[in-house]
């Protein structure tokens, strides 16, 4: 055992969960958020507010949470990197054996913490455990129905993310030696949080599902960052990053290309290129459209990258989306 390993056993509090909350000008939402956490039926836990260069009163919101719960609350400030890099520096933060993320416009419900580490406790070998989660708009009030895949139970991330995300971020629960194996969140401004949980996926970690609702995912008037690859190139490039990285997780965790995932993932790299061609990254849409055709070998995409290649990817790709229109 090397010294910076035993520093980091002697440093795990046993049973204490470590919530990390990244926020940028939230105020009110991460009152709402912190709450939900220091509501929960589980003891001990600890909350770090990661202040990701806020510029309004959220600094002294999140100072006056700390002063209210010295205890159980903690406050970092750093200049506006970006939710992923705010995470990151909460995990290094972190003493807990569990780790839990979430946004600041998101809430737990009273129970998670209860549910999910009794879950982990009869299951040793799971790496995180997830369960169901509700999504509405804030102001709505909320129904008992599952978003995304959290209605369903999986054994492992793969080949299921394939087909999308199962969860949002604040759906799972981590053991925290788990989340230190594979490393520290991405640069990416988009999908960081996927390309995170699949890289926990590459190396065929073990879920346990807990068949209740956990949590809640909000939204909110506003552009989201989730979106932002629609108006932001460079974020619209991480995008595509993100998902050539999923890829080669996938591939990690043995998933085949012969199998229905790979190939409906081969269908959304293909329109990805297509996307990709419209905004004129040609090289960029040439290799994405390359990765479809290594999993499917299909002559649609040989064919529609030589006619991009002859007449212009814009032209065609726009031509194309007006067909299937």
């Amino acid at each position: 055992m090397t010294a910076k390993d035993h520093s980091y056993i002697s440093n795990t509090v046993g049973g204490l969960v470590s919530t990390i909350i990244p926020v940028y000008n939230r105020p009110a939402l991460l009152r709402e958020a912190v709450g939900s956490v220091l509501a929960q039926t589980y003891r001990p836990i600890e909350i770090i507010i990661v202040n990701d260069g806020s510029t309004d009163e959220t600094v002294s919101v999140a100072e006056d949470l700390k002063r209210e719960n010295p205890l159980e609350v903690r406050v970092v400030h750093q200049p506006n990197f970006g939710p992923g890099a705010a995470r990151e520096v909460g995990r290094l933060q972190a003493k807990g054996e569990f780790v839990q993320y979430l946004d600041s416009d998101d809430l737990l419900l009273p129970c998670k913490f209860e549910l999910q580490i009794a879950g982990l406790l009869v299951c040793p070998e799971c790496t995180l455990s997830y369960g169901k989660t509700r999504e509405y708009m804030i102001g709505e009030s909320p129904s008992d129905v599952a978003t995304r895949r959290t209605g369903e139970r999986h054994e492992t991330i793969f080949p299921a993310a394939l087909k999308g995300r199962l969860w949002a971020t604040e759906t799972p629960l981590f053991r925290r030696a788990a989340l230190r194996g594979i490393g520290p969140w991405s640069s990416l401004k988009v999908l960081e949080d996927w390309e995170y949980e699949c890289r926990l996926g590459a190396g065929g970690s073990m879920l346990h599902y807990c068949d209740e609702f956990v949590s809640d995912h909000r939204h909110h008037a506003g552009m989201r960052e989730g979106l932002r690859w629609q108006e932001d190139l460079k974020v619209f490039e991480d995008m595509l990053t993100a998902h050539i990285m999923v890829l080669k997780y996938a591939r990690d965790a043995g998933v085949a290309d012969t199998s229905p995932e790979m190939k409906h993932y081969a269908r959304n790299l293909f329109r990805l290129a297509r996307d990709t061609g419209v905004r004129r990254l040609r090289v960029h849409a040439s290799h994405l459209l390359k990765l479809a055709n290594d999993i499917d070998h299909g002559v649609e995409y040989r064919a529609y990258r030589w006619i991009s290649i002859i007449l212009g990817w814009k032209l065609v790709a726009i031509c194309s989306q007006r067909l299937v229109e």
